[in-house]
């Protein structure tokens, strides 16, 4: 489970989740990352390392560049989790359905 609190804690954050998003279909030197964003490129470093601490961005050094690429299987992880819930909710609303309808029918009797 701590790997599933990691992940909705580093998508949590605005900014990190337009970095998953820039890493969506490509991968990128952490300096043109920086460059998309409104802050330092310190700050841009320590949010990728919260995504990588997560699992959901692989850093990669060659020579002096930083290059980061999405991974994509912790949040898989994550969906699965939210999908079983998605189906529980489905069925309680089915149920409050079925249910409203019947009184609905019984209060015109």
């Amino acid at each position: 489970m701590h790997a599933l609190d990691s992940v909705f804690s580093a998508i949590g954050d605005p900014t990190r989740r337009a970095i998953l998003a820039q890493l969506a279909t490509t991968e990128l030197p952490l300096s043109h990352l920086a460059a998309q964003h409104p802050m330092s490129l310190t700050a841009v470093s320590k949010h990728v390392k919260v995504l990588a601490n997560a699992g959901l961005v692989n850093i990669e050094k060659r020579g002096r560049t930083q290059f980061c690429r999405a991974n994509v299987a912790p949040m898989k992880e994550a969906i699965h989790w939210l999908t079983n819930y998605q189906t529980f909710w489905e069925q309680q609303f089915n149920s409050l359905a079925k249910y409203l309808e019947t009184e609905k029918g019984s209060s015109h009797d």
